[in-house]
Formats: structure tokens, C-alpha cells, sequence
């Protein structure tokens, strides 16, 4: 065997390598705005209405595909993570927002929940902080989208940036098979009388 296919084979064993290894890191995870088909069919069973099923890219952050489902009712919600373990929560569901409401609301996961909530309005939607915890949240189409994490997990900019550029994720959901409606036939009903069924009997009854 030559150098040269002996190089060959070598380059071709750790590009492997490499593919294998990247897949297993990545169980689990998607990318930062993406989802699978797979998981985006899971959320759809859970009860997630399609129209309330957003993505957002959050810099630093990805996806964990397994925290993805419905909150609420039919609400979309998922969690991002960072590789040190800092973490923010995206939660989409039907509702509006407005300055009078803002500050009477709790920040998500904030403690105690009686905290003062801090409202600003800007052009992207309701920056509010309280309680240790940070959130901006954007009205679209009566569509709540709502960005969260701890102080110490994400900046504000972060959020901001990922709620402006959030997006629907079109869904299609496949039919479900329409029940047959073809009448049975049953070889022993008479065609006259009570409609009982014929039970032939043999000798001695």
C-alpha cells in the first residue's frame, strides 16, 4: 500500500471521527434558531397551537430541543442555554401588553413575586426587571412574545436583539384520516322482521 492511499485512509478515518463526534455533542440541541421537524411535530401534539410557535436566535445561546412543548393552554415555550449553564426561557401565547399593565405584572421567575417591576417602552416592545430577573416582551398579531432569564444569565441587549428578530416557525401539521362511514355488511341479518341476527341450529335444536 502506497503513502499516499495510507494518507488518504488516515484523513478519512478522522473526518469521520470528527462527524461522530460533533453528532454527539449536539444530542439534544439545535441550533440557535432552529428545530426539528421531529420536535416541532412533538409541540404540536402537547397541544402548542402552530400560529403561537416562534424561534428566536439568541447570541451565545442554542436551543434545548427537550425543554421545547405548550405552556398554558396552547402557548409555545422553550429554554436556551449557554455552555456554561446560563440559561433564558421563551414563552409565546396569546395576549397584549400595554403601559398601565406592565408594571402590575410579575417578572417571570422573579422572587418574591410582590417585587417593584421597572417598565421602559422602547421600539421593540416592554424591557421589565424585577426581582433578580429580566425579561423583554413584544406584541404581534395578539402574539405575547416574551424572552426571560436571570440577571446574571443575559444582558439586556441580548434580549432585546432576540425578541426584535423573533420569528413564526410555519408548521404543517398532517390530516388526520377521516373515519369510514361505509355501512358493514353482516351476512346473518334477515331482511324482514326484528332485524335479529340468524342463528342456524343443528339437530335437536
Amino acid at each position: 500500500m502506497t503513502r499516499a492511499v495510507l494518507v488518504f485512509l488516515g484523513l478519512a478515518i478522522l473526518i469521520i471521527a470528527l462527524v461522530v463526534l460533533g453528532r454527539t455533542f449536539l444530542v439534544g440541541r439545535g441550533s440557535s434558531g432552529s428545530l426539528s421537524p421531529a420536535v416541532l411535530d412533538q409541540a404540536r401534539r402537547q397541544g402548542a397551537a402552530p400560529d403561537l410557535i416562534y424561534m428566536v436566535e439568541v447570541k451565545g445561546y442554542e436551543i434545548a430541543e427537550q425543554s421545547v412543548g405548550v405552556i398554558n393552554d396552547e402557548g409555545f415555550g422553550a429554554f436556551y442555554s449557554a455552555k456554561d449553564g446560563r440559561r433564558v426561557q421563551l414563552r409565546i401565547d396569546r395576549g397584549t401588553m400595554t403601559d398601565a399593565l406592565c408594571p402590575g405584572l410579575p417578572v417571570t421567575d422573579m422572587e418574591p413575586l410582590t417585587a417593584l417591576v421597572r417598565c421602559e417602552r422602547d421600539e421593540v416592545g416592554w424591557y421589565r426587571e424585577g426581582g433578580g430577573h429580566h425579561e423583554y416582551i413584544a406584541v404581534r398579531d395578539g402574539h405575547l412574545i416574551k424572552l426571560a432569564g436571570s440577571l446574571g444569565d443575559v444582558d439586556r441587549a441580548t434580549l432585546k436583539a432576540a425578541v426584535a428578530g423573533a420569528r413564526h416557525v410555519a408548521t404543517t401539521a398532517p390530516a388526520a384520516p377521516s373515519p369510514s362511514h361505509t355501512p358493514v355488511t353482516r351476512g346473518d341479518l334477515p331482511t324482514t322482521g326484528d332485524g335479529a341476527p340468524i342463528q342456524n341450529t343443528g339437530p335437536g335444536g
